[in-house]
C-alpha cells in the first residue's frame, strides 16, 4: 500500500521539520499525530509492505522555486520518511510541477533525489514516468499499452514530468529493443477522481470495471495501482470498501482452478525466433480466460504470439492473437469447450524460451 505523505498542497502527513505546515499544527491527536507512522504500523500489521509518495511540487512551502534552496528541504523531506520508519518498498514520484507561492517554478535534481532513496533505502523500488525502478504506464485509465515492453530506450522519457513528441508512447509501449528493465505501473483511481467527493458515492467503480481493470493492467505485463481514497474521517468508504472486496471474490472465483495444473504440455523451439507449446488437457472443460507468463529473470522474448483451441478432434480454432507476454498475459474470450490448446509464438527479440500456461 502507498500512502501520500504529502500531495501537491504541501501538507505534510508526518511532524517534519521542514515546515510547519503539518499534522503538528492541527489538532489531529493533540498536535502529536502521525499519519506516516500509523499507516507503515498498520501495514505491518497486516503483512503489508508499506510505500510512500512525496509530491515534488509544494504550492505552500516558500522555498519552492529557490531551486537550490527547495532541492535541500525536498532532501530533507526524503530523509525523514526513509529513516524513521522502518524499510519502505516504494518510493512514489511524479514530474507534477507548477508554480509555488512566490510565482516561480522549481528545477529538480532528479538524479541527487533517485541517489538518495537508493543511497537510504537500496531496496526500494522508485517509480516515476522516469523510473528508474518502475515507469508510468502513460495514462491514468488503467490501460497499459499493447504491446508492453519492460525493457525501454532511457533517452526517450529521460526525466519526470519530460514532455514532447512520442513520450506518451514510450510510456505505454516501452521499447522492444530497450536497454534497461523499467516495467509499467498503472495507476487508476476507483472514483472519477483522487480525492474523495460525497456527491461521488454512486460512482464507484463498479465489480466488473474494476475486474476489467485487472486485466488491462496485471493482464497485460502490468501491475495495478488501484487509488482508494479516504473520507475526511480518515476511513475508506464503505462502497469503496465493498466493491474491493467484490472484486477480490470475483477474481478468486475466475481463478480458482487451473485446468492446465495436470495437463501434458509440451514446449518445442521451431525456428530462431518461433516455438510452439501444446497442452493437452485430462478432459474436455469450458474454458474463456488463458493467463501466459514467461521467465522475466531471464528477460522479456516474445514479441508476437496465437493462441488456437480444439476438442478431441484435431480441427484447431483460433482463439487469440497477441503481442508481448512478459510477467503476465490475461486473454479472455468467449466460453469454448476445449480439450487441446496451442501457443505458437511467431516472433521473439531471441530464441524463446518455456512459456507458462494456465487455464480458467
Amino acid at each position: 500500500m502507498i500512502l501520500t505523505a504529502k500531495h501537491h498542497d504541501g501538507f505534510c502527513l508526518w511532524p517534519t521539520k521542514t515546515t510547519t505546515h503539518s499534522v503538528a499544527s492541527s489538532p489531529f491527536r493533540g498536535g502529536d499525530g502521525d499519519v506516516v507512522r500509523e499507516f507503515v504500523d498498520a501495514c505491518r500489521a497486516e503483512g503489508l509492505r508499506a510505500g510512500l509518495y512525496l509530491s515534488p511540487w509544494d504550492r505552500n512551502h516558500p522555498a519552492y522555486g529557490d531551486s537550490a534552496r527547495y532541492n535541500d528541504v525536498y532532501i530533507a523531506q526524503l530523509t525523514e520518511l526513509l529513516t524513521q520508519y522502518g524499510e519502505i518498498a516504494e518510493v512514489w514520484f511524479d514530474g507534477a510541477n507548477g508554480e509555488g507561492p512566490n510565482g516561480k517554478k522549481q528545477v529538480y535534481d532528479w538524479l541527487r533525489f533517485w541517489g538518495h532513496v537508493l543511497k537510504l533505502q537500496p531496496n526500494a523500488v522508485i517509480f516515476s514516468d522516469a523510473g528508474p525502478g518502475v515507469r508510468w504506464c502513460g495514462n491514468e485509465k488503467g490501460t497499459a499499452g499493447d504491446p508492453n515492453w519492460a525493457t525501454v530506450d532511457p533517452s526517450r522519457v529521460p526525466y519526470p514530468g519530460a514532455d514532447g513528441p512520442g513520450i506518451i508512447d514510450a510510456l505505454q509501449h516501452g521499447d522492444r529493443d530497450g536497454t534497461v528493465w523499467r516495467p509499467a505501473e498503472v495507476d487508476v483511481s476507483i472514483r472519477p477522481g483522487w480525492f474523495y467527493h460525497p456527491a461521488e458515492d454512486d460512482r464507484v467503480r463498479t465489480i466488473d470495471n474494476l475486474v476489467e481493470l485487472y486485466f488491462t493492467s496485471v493482464g497485460r505485463n502490468g501491475k495495478l495501482l488501484l487509488n482508494v481514497p479516504p473520507t475526511k474521517d480518515g476511513l475508506l468508504h464503505a462502497t469503496d470498501a465493498a466493491q474491493l472486496i467484490g472484486m477480490r471474490e470475483a477474481l478468486d472465483r475466475m481463478f480458482a482452478v487451473d485446468h492446465a495444473a495436470r495437463a501434458k504440455q509440451d514446449f518445442r523451439v521451431t525456428g530462431p525466433r518461433t516455438a510452439e507449446l501444446t497442452v493437452e488437457l485430462p478432459r474436455t472443460e469450458s474454458v474463456s480466460v488463458i493467463r501466459l507468463g514467461e521467465n522475466i529473470a531471464h528477460g522479456q522474448l516474445v514479441a508476437a504470439y496465437s493462441i488456437e483451441g480444439a476438442e478431441t478432434d484435431a480441427i484447431w480454432t483460433s482463439l487469440r492473437r497477441g503481442t508481448t507476454i512478459g510477467h503476465a498475459k490475461l486473454d479472455r474470450f468467449p466460453s469454448a469447450q476445449l480439450r487441446r490448446l496451442r501457443v505458437t509464438v511467431e516472433d521473439a527479440v531471441a530464441e524463446p524460451e518455456r512459456i507458462s500456461v494456465s487455464v480458467f
